[in-house]
């Protein structure tokens, strides 16, 4: 080794400093807690919606949002994981969460064709959109958070991931209020959040996770 390289060497060892490895449980926990008080900010300001607690919901909204809070979770824990990067990481987990959940925005359209579905476009489904994306702040801000003191190496991908996550999450919490469980209105209203979440975490938060 010549003198130039130790030299290099030597100057870039003594602007290191040592720290410690994210814990992957604690990522998890910060997106959980921040989905847990998201729930009860909902229920406390908004209330549960009819039959919450008596079994009087129906099979698309368990299905709905089934489906949504499996995406959720699938996204977060990729997005804790990408936080930490390490060699032969596979993040398509998500991939095939998001394939299932793409289905239900279809089976919407495709039922709103039928005769008494009602209006496909409306003012309360207009509303779950916008009150699904103002739930889904708190996780996006934990994740965010989390994805700051890591060092992912794919910011578009942990972007997606995290605003995938957040607007699943965010529907799911508010969804818990909304009276209204028709495949039509949840599947096209409720799944919004999450594809214009995506969107903003692909395209405008990726830009402030390089590192």
């Amino acid at each position: 080794m010549d003198d130039a390289t130790r030299d290099l060497i030597d100057r870039i060892a003594a602007d290191a400093v040592p720290v410690r490895p994210l814990q992957r449980g604690q990522g998890l926990a910060l997106a959980g807690l921040a989905f847990m008080v998201t729930i009860l900010a909902v229920l406390f300001l908004l209330g549960a919606r009819h039959g919450l607690l008596h079994d009087g919901v129906s099979v698309f909204f368990v299905l709905v949002n089934g489906l949504l809070l499996l995406l959720g979770i699938a996204c977060i824990l990729a997005v804790v994981t990408m936080a930490s990067p390490r060699v032969g990481s596979n993040h398509d987990g998500p991939k095939w969460a998001m394939a299932m959940v793409g289905v239900l925005p279809a089976a919407g359209v495709f039922a709103a064709y039928r005769p008494g579905a009602g209006p496909v476009v409306d003012l309360a489904g207009a509303e779950c959109t916008v009150m699904g994306l103002a739930a889904s702040l708190l996780v996006a801000g934990a994740l965010f958070a989390w994805l700051r003191k890591g060092a992912p190496v794919s910011q578009r991908l942990a972007g997606l991931y995290l605003g995938t996550a957040a607007g699943a999450m965010g529907s799911v919490a508010y969804g818990l209020s909304c009276p209204v469980d028709t495949i039509v209105h949840l599947g096209i209203w409720h799944v919004a959040p999450v594809a214009i979440a995506g969107l903003v975490g692909r395209y405008v938060v990726a830009r402030w996770l390089r590192w």
